[in-house]
């Protein structure tokens, strides 16, 4: 259209009961461009750490595949995109002055002409999430290794990973991504990423927990060299590594050895995994004189090191253990509760927390988590959890 005059200006401000007076001079008459239109750009709005990554010349990456609610994800973090609407249109306008830009700059002329590149009543909202790394597991145990030996591996028709392809399957940030990794001790074999099965991982920790009791060594000072020396013949050298970097911390002696100490509690606990798995439940004073039987000399095996991995049940005569494995529960905090109920009607805090306890958000405890999933009540003086809606 037109341009505007100063006087048609004030006639306008007149006609609105606006006093010019309390405005600052210069005026922005608006048009629409040729190209403008909705839809062709999306806002996105970030916190100040958000910007400074952008800035700092780092990307964001949007993942996630066709069935997936789409996250958001920087180098370190994951975060839920929801889409907010806004009650007021918001315009694109380049080049758009600021009223501090233009109260410095006073001498501007007192009629601006913009035009509006584009416009949207929406943006995008950000929210820090959990990252969704339960398919990472699921995904790398469809094709656990087996082991140099195993036929399966050269005729297998799953799909590999390397870490290209997770990066595009996850809905998670490349650092919680490769963090997970380590937590679940996945191994990288010819490129790829596995997790070795089970049977094959325990066949390997038994070389090394027997060759530890031959040798008489102390379980906090477990030699890399010997140990690759003695049973390189019987298992790769880097499997033999990878089992001790699973099941102990590495360090360096005074005189540059490479040395491990074992972890006594990941190492009972993998052998009650591997008792448990073999019955649907068992009698538990049985089940712990055959487990303290079978772990390595000098360890000493306790419940509590079955957390997120076991229940006893108190209430059958006798008490009884049964596997639960917290890795198969599902990642959405509904279904979780919703499962966990379905196993177990009444759950005290203590009996509940190893299973909900990763899905507390920042700074959230589970305490929150249970006053908003579950109801208590008091049983026999102890306070008990069950459902707040009926399970199916």
């Amino acid at each position: 259209g037109a341009m505007r005059s100063r006087a048609e200006v004030d006639a306008t401000l007149q006609t609105a009961k606006l006093n010019p007076a309390e405005l600052l001079p210069a005026v922005h008459c608006l048009s629409f461009g040729p190209q403008a239109g909705a839809g062709e750009c999306c806002l996105l709005q970030l916190e100040p750490g958000l910007c400074a990554e952008l800035e700092a010349g780092r990307s964001l990456v949007i993942r996630g595949e066709k069935d997936e609610q789409a996250v958001l994800c920087s180098k370190d973090k994951t975060y839920d995109m929801k889409i907010a609407d806004t009650s007021n249109m918001l315009l694109f306008i380049p080049g758009c002055k600021t009223p501090e830009q233009l109260n410095a700059d006073q001498g501007s002329c007192n009629i601006i002409h913009s035009q509006i590149a584009g416009f949207s009543n929406n943006y995008w909202e950000l929210r820090r999430c959990r990252p969704k790394l339960k398919k990472l597991r699921k995904l790398l145990m469809e094709d656990p290794y087996e082991g140099p030996d195993s036929q399966k591996d050269q005729t297998s028709a799953f799909s590999k990973y390397t870490t290209e392809d997770l990066l595009s399957l996850i809905q998670a940030s490349e650092e919680e991504i490769l963090h997970q990794l380590q937590v679940i001790d996945a191994c990288k074999i010819e490129g790829y990423w596995r997790i070795l099965e089970f049977d094959y991982e325990m066949k390997l920790l038994n070389h090394v927990t027997q060759l530890i009791d031959s040798e008489s060594w102390s379980l906090n000072k477990v030699p890399l060299r010997t140990c690759l020396e003695e049973l390189g013949s019987l298992e790769p050298t880097e499997m033999i590594e990878h089992i001790l970097l699973s099941y102990g911390r590495k360090y360096i002696d005074d005189a540059g050895e490479v040395y491990f100490e074992m972890h006594e509690d990941k190492i009972c606990r993998a052998i009650a995994q591997m008792l448990l798995q073999n019955a649907v439940k068992f009698n538990l004073s049985e089940f712990q004189e055959v487990w303290q039987q079978s772990v390595p000399e000098g360890m000493t095996t306790r419940l509590d090191q079955l957390k997120g991995l076991a229940l006893v049940d108190k209430s059958s005569r006798p008490e009884t253990i049964f596997l639960l494995k917290v890795e198969d529960l599902p990642e959405d905090n509904q279904e979780r509760f919703n499962s966990l109920f379905s196993i177990r009607e009444k759950w005290t805090e203590v009996d509940i927390t190893p299973y909900i306890q990763d899905l507390c958000a920042e700074k959230q405890t589970v305490g929150a988590l249970l006053t908003k999933y579950a109801r208590s009540s008091m049983q026999n003086g102890v306070k008990v959890y069950n459902s707040r809606r009926p399970i199916s």
